[in-house]
């Protein structure tokens, strides 16, 4: 299908921009002192096209989501054709719609074992949302109603809604609403690089695992509901465990009779070479969360993946689980994620995240190694980070903290033609599982001159700050 290219008016959506809208997670001064944010108008495969016709490299597929890359026909004709027969109806009144019910199977046929049952949302705070009223109500219907704590890791990024940033641990976020609300409990993150530079790694894995022990043990087992994390951890900085934590995190976890909840909201759906970032690890958790690359992005649809032992306990029960949204199941959002989930499995682009592109990426980051500023690079499947440092050898951060020197660099990589996100001084990329060799090589080499680029700028920094 050709789809015709449409001649916006940039500078009068800019106005319009400025005048009524707020982009999210933003600082609205700068948006204002820039004019107006950047129109992005047109995408196909790897690229974003913006309304002044500059063609970027998306390092990010979207925002963690875009799986299967931009202008997929098979999935516009998916809504369009759900939208003929029925666009909604909701799933309040004891009813559903086919495509609910087949995309609830495939997502159960994906998680497998005991993983049975799905609750769909619209996003993935809204996901967690879920998890977290779903884990309370949970622990009430077992005759356990103490078990109400969350334990959750420092820089986790949960989602935005209240309950999201409470069980997130982005202490940014929390200062904006007085967060995180009462019952919500943070641990040290798995963070070698920056919380654990130059120890060993088994003796970090150790110290990071003790630390949520020491908290279910401050907190009362008796107390504790589930402990939640992400298998990488993405917003944070794309954050790769040492070997064995997860294990170790899901031994505790049944010692102590506690929910494991796994948000794959950027790890599934084939980011770690594995349908969900779990199954990389080999843990089995009570619940999972999931969003994003569910449909590609392409219509908003969440979901959170439950295990046959909470819904039995729903079922013998019984009574309302008062919790659900206007759009929980929404058929063509169903229909547009079955597609997607077709196109991943035909073109077996997990297998290829896990066997070809993934370990090309690795490669492909490890060539800045040599790079002056660069202390780490890491990845797994098609996720990675490289880390700025003012040393090498260190993990020593420009003018003595972090935070400084990754936004520079973000930038001169944007206006080079790659999208990429800086997470203090790392630079984090995400791009869409359909990406080429050749791509790959692009994206990292726009990196190794962006930094080039950049450093200057920032020895001028550190000089300035001396001086």
């Amino acid at each position: 299908m050709t789809v015709p290219i449409r001649n916006h008016d940039v500078a009068e959506l800019k106005r319009l921009d400025l005048a009524h809208h707020l982009p999210a997670q933003a600082d609205h001064k700068v948006i204002f002192e820039l004019g107006g944010s950047r129109i992005v108008t047109r995408a196909e495969g790897c690229y974003i096209t913006d309304g002044d016709g500059h063609r970027i490299l998306d390092g990010m597929a979207g925002l963690w989501c875009v799986n299967v890359g931009y202008g997929r026909t098979e999935l516009a004709e998916a809504a369009y054709e759900q939208m003929l027969e029925l666009p909604y109806y909701n799933t309040f009144f004891k009813t559903t719609t086919p495509p609910t019910v087949k995309l609830a199977a495939k997502i159960a046929e994906k998680m497998g074992g005991h993983l049975t049952h799905v609750f769909f949302n619209s996003s993935g705070s809204e996901a967690n949302d879920t998890v977290f009223r779903l884990v309370r109500h949970y622990w009430k219907l077992k005759g356990q109603p103490s078990r109400t704590a969350f334990i959750s890791r420092w820089n986790a990024y949960h989602g935005s809604t209240v309950a999201g940033v409470s069980l997130g641990g982005m202490k940014h976020m929390h200062v904006q609403g007085d967060l995180p609300i009462p019952g919500v409990h943070h641990v040290m993150q798995p963070y070698p690089f920056g919380d654990g530079f130059g120890e060993d790694p088994a003796a970090f894995r150790d110290r990071a695992v003790k630390e949520i022990e020491d908290k279910i043990l401050e907190i009362g087992p008796e107390n504790v509901a589930a402990f939640i994390g992400e298998p990488v951890q993405g917003a944070g900085g794309v954050i790769i465990p040492p070997d064995g934590y997860w294990p170790a995190v899901e031994a505790l976890c049944r010692k102590y009779g506690i929910l494991l909840v796994c948000d794959e909201v950027i790890c599934g759906f084939g980011r770690l070479g594995q349908w969900f970032g779990h199954q990389h690890y080999g843990i089995k958790p009570d619940l999972i969360a999931m969003a994003k690359g569910l449909s590609s992005g392409y219509l908003p649809i969440s979901a959170v993946g439950v295990a046959d032992h909470i819904v039995a306990e729903l079922r013998e029960k019984g009574g309302d689980f008062i919790h659900g949204f206007t759009y929980s199941g929404h058929p063509t959002c169903a229909a547009v994620a079955l597609k997607n989930i077709e196109i991943i499995e035909r073109e077996g682009l997990v297998e290829r995240a896990r066997d070809d592109a993934g370990p090309y990426l690795a490669k492909a980051l490890a060539r800045l190694n040599g790079h002056p500023l660069v202390g780490e690079t890491r990845s797994l499947g098609l996720i990675g980070a490289v880390e700025i440092v003012r040393e090498k050898g260190t993990n020593h951060r420009f003018l003595d903290k972090e935070g400084e020197a990754g936004p520079i660099v973000r930038d001169i990589c944007i206006k080079n033609g790659l999208m990429v996100r800086a997470i203090r001084d790392s630079i984090v990329c995400c791009p869409p599982l359909i990406i080429t060799h050749a791509e790959i090589d692009e994206l990292v080499g726009i990196i190794e001159k962006s930094l080039t680029e950049a450093e200057p700028i920032l020895r001028a920094l550190k000089l300035e700050a001396v001086s």
